[in-house]
C-alpha cells in the first residue's frame, strides 16, 4: 500500500459543521478572518485528523453582492444560494490555499441519501478526495432543494454525512458552549458536559435561532441524534471562540459531548 494512503487511513476523520453564524461571526458578512483561523487550525491538526467540512453561508455571501426583491421567498433564497455558492467556494479555496490546504466542492441533497447507489457514490467520492489530501466542502444543493433553507441550516446534512462515512467524530460549531442546564439564566449558565440520552436534555434547549442561521439548537440535536444512532460521538462547541477546534480537542474549553449509542 502507498505509505501516504496508509498514514491517511490511520487518521481520525472529523466532520466539521460550520453554520452561517459562525462564518459571519454574527455579522452580516462572511468573515475571511474566521475562515483563515479555521484553516490554520486544520493545518496544525492535519497529521492527526482528516477533516470533512459541511458548510452553510452561500446566501450570506450573495447578500454582499446583490439585493433581490422578496428576500423571504424560497425561490429568492434559492437564487441567492446559486449566486453565493461560487463566491463561498472561492473564499474557501483562496484562504485554505494560502496555508497549503486543498479543498473541493460537494453539493448534496437529502434525496441523495434515499438511494443506495447515490449513497455509495457519495462515500466513494469523498473517500478518494480525503485519501488524496483534499478537504471536501459539503453544502446542500440549495438551488434544487428547499430542505436546508427551510429546516436546519445543514445540521441534518452533517449528521447524515457523518453516519454515511462512519466518521470518528462530528463537531458542530454553534454560538454557545453546548447545552446549558439553565439556558434562561444568563448569570448562571452551566454547560452540560456529557449527554447520554438526548431526550433528557430537550427541556434545556432554547428555541432561539441566530439571525444569520436557520437551524437553532433543536436541529443540531437532531443531527447529533442521527450520529448517535450510527455510533458516532457529537461535540457541540462554541464556533465563535478563537481556535475552538484545537481547544475542544485539547479539552481546554467547555462544550457538550453527545455520546454514541453502543450497539449490542
Amino acid at each position: 500500500m502507498n505509505v501516504e494512503l496508509e498514514m491517511e487511513e490511520k487518521k481520525k476523520r472529523i466532520i466539521l459543521k460550520l453554520g452561517t453564524a459562525t462564518l459571519t461571526k454574527n455579522s452580516d458578512f462572511i468573515s475571511r478572518g474566521k475562515i483563515e483561523e479555521i484553516a490554520r487550525e486544520i493545518q496544525n491538526l492535519k497529521n492527526q485528523y482528516s477533516f470533512i467540512i459541511v458548510s452553510s453561508g452561500a446566501i450570506a455571501v450573495a447578500k454582499q453582492f446583490v439585493n433581490l426583491a422578496g428576500k423571504q421567498s424560497i425561490h429568492v433564497k434559492q437564487a441567492l444560494a446559486s449566486i453565493g455558492q461560487p463566491h463561498l467556494m472561492r473564499i474557501f479555496m483562496e484562504v485554505f490555499g494560502d496555508v497549503g490546504l486543498f479543498c473541493s466542492q460537494c453539493l448534496i441533497s437529502y434525496r441523495d441519501f434515499e438511494h443506495e447507489d447515490s449513497r455509495e457514490n457519495i462515500k466513494q467520492t469523498i473517500d478518494v478526495l480525503v485519501e488524496n489530501g483534499y478537504i471536501p466542502i459539503i453544502n446542500e444543493n440549495d438551488t434544487v432543494a428547499t430542505e436546508e433553507i427551510k429546516f436546519g441550516d445543514n445540521d441534518k446534512l452533517a449528521g447524515k454525512t457523518a453516519a454515511l462515512l462512519q466518521c470518528d467524530l462530528l463537531i458542530v460549531a454553534t454560538n454557545t458552549n453546548g447545552i446549558y442546564s439553565n439556558f434562561s439564566d444568563e448569570a448562571n449558565k452551566e454547560t452540560i458536559a456529557v449527554i447520554n440520552n438526548i431526550d433528557d436534555v430537550k427541556n434545556f434547549i432554547g428555541l432561539e435561532k441566530s439571525e444569520q442561521g436557520s437551524g437553532g439548537m433543536l436541529s443540531k440535536m437532531e443531527a447529533a441524534g442521527i450520529a448517535q444512532n450510527a455510533g458516532i460521538e457529537t461535540w457541540l462547541v462554541n464556533g465563535h471562540e478563537e481556535n475552538f477546534i484545537i481547544k475542544s480537542l485539547n479539552g481546554t474549553t467547555s462544550f457538550s459531548k453527545i455520546l454514541p449509542i453502543i450497539q449490542s
